[in-house]
């Protein structure tokens, strides 16, 4: 999901801290002591300031709910995470109406809402991806709505956040072995 560097964030390393600029045994100022010690009473006093959740999406596509099931499993895994969130987004169905129903596909679950675009990405810290396997490739619904992230590529706006993939399959070889 990015240039290298796997879950490391590529772009937000710290600055080196070099202690060559003063020596090691140069007392300090009175008037930085007693700052240092005020600025450290204070913090402790004050009220701790709530951290934000950590938003992990789980973005899938499911035509049958199998996968959909997976989902809502892994939501309830990740949310047993403190301080972390979870979001269940549906991609979009690329088939007509009368197609799904010769093929029996039972209706979306409303609750979930569709993945506007491939931009919301940028705005969550890490990311899920769960799709059925056929012979061999993910779904082709799937496949779009990846083809669309392209200039959150081409911007490295997705660089460093960690991600992960389920698969689904009904058939012994129906493909999790070459698409996961």
């Amino acid at each position: 999901m990015g240039k290298g560097g796997g879950c490391v964030p590529s772009k937000k390393k710290p600055p080196p801290v070099t202690h060559d600029d003063a020596p090691t045994n140069a007392p300090l100022p009175i008037s930085a002591v007693t700052t240092d010690a005020a600025d450290a009473a204070a913090e402790q006093t004050a009220s701790p300031e709530p951290t934000a959740k950590l938003k992990l999406l789980i973005v899938f596509y499911s035509m049958y709910g199998h996968v959909e099931g997976l989902a809502r499993r892994m939501k309830s895994g990740v949310e047993g995470v403190a301080g972390v969130e979870a979001v269940l987004l549906r991609v979009p169905e690329t088939l007509p109406p009368d197609v799904l129903e010769q093929m029996r596909a039972p209706p979306k679950d409303d609750e979930i809402p569709e993945i506007a675009s491939a931009a919301e990405l940028a705005a969550a810290d890490g990311f899920l991806f769960g799709f059925p396997t056929r012979y061999g490739c993910m779904a082709a619904q799937m496949k779009a709505f990846f083809d669309s992230t392209g200039q959150l590529w081409k911007e490295q706006k997705l660089a460093g956040k960690p991600a992960g993939f389920f698969v689904s399959t009904g058939t012994q070889g129906g493909g999790q072995e070459t698409t996961a």
